[in-house]
């Protein structure tokens, strides 16, 4: 039946009205709902338990929760972490007691962006989901082990949905060409290439896809949605990112990960990737500087040069010519030696030093401005080095003589760490063959 002015989804957005209403018409996430798994098989037994959908946008959480409530024949109670509070959950609960001791029936209490709520909120309801008042299933994009408390997460079980999969994103648009629901009575069609480019852009979200498909309908001035359309309708769309979220740290984290592994092409897709989710780029010259250190370091002294200057770029000269001085930076260290000798060494020494008593400035290495500094002895006995062979006065010692042997930098087999490496190895055997030690008699 054709939809008309009485319909009760009039003015609903296409992607609500198209919502799936059982499990044969839910599309993607093939590791819960097909036959045989864990989650399709409690549904159908009608064994619920409380659980945490996490998963990007657009993938069925809200949906799969809804259609679990109709299976089951459960009440649903729906809150919005953003909008909720103590209030709301106690007006939830209390409704769910009246379900259970009126009708006899379960309830659902879906919680859409759990993460939203603070831990005394997340403890409102955590008495009801321990006491079977209520059958929690909580939606959100975030890590659930960073976002929830403990004490809930361990009551609940944890389901990862994915990100739809392009076949996935084209059936539901197809589907809502031709359904009464969606677009079927205005006998729309659409392109093969506009259909392929309206799915890409998508970005594996369902919503997002049905969205800019309802706005490219609305443009479109035949019955055919070609890609002009779609490419009009698609002039402002940026991909999905969520700055300060779980993408925007898997991102810049997969970006450090490939530079430090030595790959230059991924690490120029991940770059490029996160100005197409909308980055601030001079976050990413940040970061870029960060790895320098991290994971290149004394190998290439010139990759810090390099970050730096970039980053310089970017705030000089902006968009898109600071970008590619970041890519240049980009590129240039994941082909560069890699150390972290540098990056270990600083770690060790400070671990040494938060545990260690605070050990005195030894007197030769003291300056001695006054007399009365220099009658105790303050720089006394000190080896000018420059005055030595070479530059280096074999036996001495710059530490307190507590830590006399102490190593804490171990230069790699890398770059310019090579050299180093041998030049230490060098000195470390003019010590040993010295035959004035500062030392020598220490305790």
């Amino acid at each position: 039946m054709s939809r008309d002015l009485f319909s009760r989804d009039i003015g609903q957005p296409l992607a609500a009205r198209m919502r799936p209403r059982t499990l044969e018409e839910f599309s993607g996430q093939a590791h819960l709902v097909d036959t045989g798994k864990s989650l399709r098989e409690a549904i159908q037994a009608g064994q619920l338990h409380s659980m945490v959908f996490w998963g990007p946008p657009g993938v069925g959480k809200t949906t799969l929760a809804r259609i679990i409530a109709d299976s089951v024949d459960a009440h649903l109670e729906s809150v919005s972490a953003v909008l909720a509070g103590v209030k709301e959950i106690r007006a939830a609960v209390a409704k769910a007691q009246e379900e259970r001791d009126i009708h006899g029936r379960q309830t659902i209490l879906f919680v859409d962006e759990v993460h939203r709520f603070n831990k005394s909120q997340q403890d409102a309801f955590l008495p009801y989901v321990e006491d079977g008042t209520v059958v929690l299933i909580g939606a959100t994009t975030e890590n659930p082990s960073f976002e929830l408390n403990n004490a809930l997460l361990s009551r609940c079980r944890v389901y990862v949905l994915r990100s739809l999969e392009q076949k996935d994103i084209i059936a539901i648009l197809r589907r809502a060409l031709v359904d009464e629901r969606g677009l079927g009575d205005r006998q729309l069609s659409i392109a093969d290439d506009a259909l392929e480019l309206l799915a890409s852009a998508a970005d594996g979200d369902a919503r997002k896809a049905l969205n800019l498909l309802e706005i490219a309908s609305d443009l479109a001035m035949g019955k055919t949605i070609d890609r002009a359309v779609i490419e009009e309708v698609l002039v402002s769309d940026t991909r999905r990112f969520d700055k300060g979220g779980e993408y925007f740290y898997d991102q810049i984290s997969a970006l450090h990960k490939a530079v430090r592994g030595s790959s230059p092409d991924a690490a120029l897709y991940w770059y490029a990737r996160m100005l197409d989710g909308g980055c601030d780029p001079l976050y990413i010259a940040r970061r870029v500087v960060r790895m320098a250190s991290e994971d290149i370091g004394i190998a290439d002294p010139r990759a810090l040069t390099l970050a730096l200057n970039a980053w310089d770029t970017q705030e000089r000269l902006g968009s898109p010519e600071g970008e590619l001085a970041l890519a240049q930076a980009v590129v240039y260290m994941a082909a560069a030696p890699k150390s972290n000798a540098v990056y270990q060494a600083f770690n060790r020494v400070r671990a040494d030093i938060r545990q260690m008593p605070t050990y005195d400035v030894p007197l030769h290495l003291r300056n001695a401005p006054t007399k009365l500094m220099k009658e105790l002895d303050y720089g006394a006995e000190y080896r000018y080095a420059h005055d030595e062979p070479g530059a280096y006065a074999p036996g001495e010692c710059y530490f307190p003589p507590e830590l006399k042997d102490s190593r804490y930098y171990f230069p790699t087999e890398r770059g310019l760490e090579k050299q180093i490496a041998e030049k230490l190895d060098h000195l470390r055997g003019l010590d040993k063959q010295s035959p004035v030690k500062r030392y020598e008699d220490a305790e």
